[in-house]
C-alpha cells in the first residue's frame, strides 16, 4: 500500500505555498501590472499537476519505472543544460547574467531541477554495484571506485556553476553524492579526503567569480559581529573588514523575522514583501511566512517538513532492494538540505544561495520536481514494509 502520510504532508505543503504565493507577490503585481491572482493562478496550476504526478507515479511499478525514468531524466538533464546555453534569448531566460530557464509555451522549464532527480537514481543505481555494506575495501581501491563519479561532479560543475553561474545547486549535489556514497558503504575516511576536495573545488570556483566574492563581502559583513564575538578582542580586530558592502538580503529577511515575532503580523499584513526585497514568495519565502504567522507558524511548517524526511528515511530503512534504499536516502538528503540551506541563509549563518524551498517556493518547476521525487518514493514504498 502507498504511504498515505507521506501524500498527506506533500500535498499540505503544496496548499500552503499556494496560500502564500498570493500572500507574499503584492509588490511583484504591483511592480509587473499583474493580475493580483497571477502568481497564485499559476502556483495553483502547478500544484495541482504536481499532486497529480504523486498520485499517478505512486501507481507505477518500481520495478520497471523507477531506473528507465531516471536515466531519462539525468541524461535529458545534461542534454537540456548544454544546450540551454546556446539558445537565443527568446528561448532562454536569465538570471544572473547566466541562462537558466528554457521558455515553453505558458511555462518555464528549469533542467536542474530535474536533473537531480536523474543525479539521484544515477547514483543509486551505480552505489548499489560499486560499493557494499558488508565488503570492505582499502582507501586506495576505494579512491579507484570513485573517480568516475568525479567526473560525473566536474560535468555538473561545468554545467550548473559555470554555464548557469548557480554555485548553490552544486553545494546541494555535492552533499548529496558525499552522503550517498556514506549510505552506500564507503569509509569515513575516504568522504574525509573528498571533502577536502570538495571545498578546494568550492574556494576556486568562488575566488575566480567576482560576483560570488562579493556576496561572500556581504554576508561577512552582516556574520563578522557575531562570528568575531567568541574571540578575544586581539584576535577578532585583526580578522574585522571594515567599509564592507551592505547586507541587503541577510538584514531585510532578519527584520521580517524579528517583526514576525511569536505569532506573526497576520496573514497578509507583512511589509518585507512591500519592495523591500525582490520576488519574496521565491527564495526566501521562509523570512516572508515568518513575518506573516510568526515563529509559531514556521515551528509548524518545519515541523510538517521533518515529518516528510522521517517518512522518506523510514521507508529507505525497510527497502530491501539497495537501489530503492539508496534513491530514497538521496530525495531526504536533496529535499532536507535544500531546506536546511534556505533556512540558514535567512538566518544570516549562510550565505543566501538562490536555492528555492521544496514545495514552498513560488516556480512550477521546483514544485513539479519535488512532488515527481515524492511520487517515485511513494511508488517505492509499496514495496517497503511500513508499519
Amino acid at each position: 500500500m502507498v504511504d498515505r502520510p507521506l501524500f498527506f504532508f506533500s500535498a499540505s505543503l503544496i496548499t500552503i505555498s499556494i496560500l502564500f504565493s498570493y500572500s507574499l507577490s503584492t509588490f511583484a503585481t504591483l511592480y509587473y501590472e499583474y493580475n493580483e491572482f497571477h502568481f497564485m493562478i499559476r502556483q495553483c496550476i502547478a500544484g495541482v499537476l504536481g499532486i497529480l504526478l504523486m498520485w499517478g507515479i505512486s501507481k507505477c511499478n518500481p520495478g520497471s519505472f523507477i531506473l528507465k525514468f531516471g536515466f531519462l531524466l539525468f541524461f535529458g538533464g545534461i542534454f537540456l543544460m548544454f544546450i540551454m546555453h546556446f539558445l537565443p534569448e527568446s528561448l532562454a531566460t536569465s538570471a544572473g547574467g547566466a541562462k537558466r530557464w528554457i521558455r515553453l509555451p505558458f511555462f518555464s522549464l528549469a533542467p536542474v531541477e530535474f536533473f537531480k532527480i536523474g543525479f539521484v537514481v544515477f547514483l543509486a543505481w551505480s552505489f548499489s554495484r560499486r560499493f557494499s555494506l558488508e565488503e570492505q575495501k582499502d582507501l586506495k581501491e576505494e579512491f579507484i571506485t570513485f573517480l568516475p563519479y568525479t567526473l560525473v561532479f566536474l560535468i555538473a560543475v561545468y554545467l550548473i556553476a559555470i554555464l548557469q553561474n548557480d554555485l548553490g545547486q552544486i553545494v546541494l549535489l555535492g552533499t548529496t553524492l558525499a552522503l550517498m556514497m556514506i549510505f552506500a558503504g564507503s569509509s569515513f575516511k575516504l568522504f574525509l579526503y573528498l571533502l577536502s576536495f570538495t571545498f578546494t573545488l568550492f574556494i576556486i570556483v568562488i575566488v575566480t567569480s567576482a560576483h560570488r566574492i562579493m556576496r561572500i563581502k556581504a554576508w561577512w559583513a552582516g556574520a563578522q559581529d557575531l562570528i568575531l564575538s567568541f574571540f578575544p578582542p586581539s584576535i577578532a580586530n585583526s580578522l574585522r573588514i571594515e567599509n564592507l558592502p551592505e547586507p541587503y538580503q541577510v538584514q531585510h529577511s532578519l527584520n521580517a523575522i524579528a517583526n514576525g515575532g511569536i505569532l506573526g503580523e497576520g496573514l497578509g499584513n507583512g511589509l518585507i514583501k512591500l519592495g523591500f526585497l525582490s520576488e519574496v514568495h521565491t527564495d526566501v519565502i521562509l523570512a516572508g511566512i515568518t513575518e506573516e504567522i510568526g515563529f509559531l507558524g514556521l515551528f509548524c511548517i518545519s515541523l510538517l517538513f521533518l515529518s516528510l524526511i522521517f517518512r522518506i528515511l523510514k521507508i529507505a530503512n525497510r527497502c530491501e532492494n539497495t537501489i530503492y534504499y539508496l534513491f530514497c536516502s538521496g530525495v531526504a538528503i536533496i529535499l532536507g538540505f535544500s531546506f536546511l540551506i534556505n533556512v540558514f541563509g535567512i538566518s544570516g549563518l549562510i550565505p543566501i544561495k538562490g536555492i528555492a524551498v521544496p514545495f514552498l517556493s513560488y516556480g512550477g518547476s521546483a514544485i513539479l520536481s519535488s512532488s515527481i521525487m515524492i511520487g517515485m518514493v511513494l511508488s517505492i514504498s509499496k514495496k517497503a514494509k511500513i508499519s
